[in-house]
């Protein structure tokens, strides 16, 4: 039995499991704490469910498995390949399922993909950043040179009501 099938808390899973996630979450420039962080919350929550602590130990295991007993020692593309073949274990989706909202709820990570977090506590996005768009060109914008008055494009069926009575 190897360290990585013992426990998902030891220092080699955990060190499979912020590979896998970091593998699986690519971003480049992004430091290895967020990916750290994420690990050791996904560690605690397995550590509150029986099954889900199996699936993680078992999980973690496999990984190294599959790499040939190397899992931490693979590229971002090596491991890429590898997890989208068991993208549809219990394993695989709980990793994505808890990173999904644990990785990009680190503010770290919002300051290095520049999202500057929640606007609520700061008046909303209206007057503070609604129109930000410097990576866009700016818009080609024209006066309207259409009819004055308006053109119906398309006629619809008309409906008449009558009165019938005696």
């Amino acid at each position: 039995m190897t360290s990585t099938q013992a426990s998902p808390d030891t220092d080699r899973a955990r060190q499979v499991l912020i590979r896998a996630l970091q593998a699986a979450f690519p971003h480049a420039n992004v430091p290895r704490g967020p990916y750290e962080r994420t690990a050791d919350k996904l560690i605690a929550d397995a550590a509150g469910s029986a099954y889900n602590q199996a699936i993680l130990r078992q999980g973690l295991a496999d990984l190294d498995v599959l790499a040939g007993g190397d899992f931490v020692g693979l590229s971002n593309d090596e491991g890429y390949q590898l997890l989208k073949g068991i993208e549809r274990t219990a394993f695989f989706g709980y990793l994505r399922r808890f990173t999904t909202v644990a990785l990009y709820d680190d503010a770290e990570l919002w300051e290095t993909l520049g999202y500057e977090g929640s606007s609520f506590e700061k008046g909303g996005y209206l007057h503070r950043g609604f129109n930000d768009l410097d990576w866009l060109p700016e818009p080609r914008i024209t006066a309207y040179d259409g009819p004055a008055t308006f053109v119906p494009i398309a006629t619809g069926p008309t409906t008449t009501t009558t009165k019938t009575g005696a």
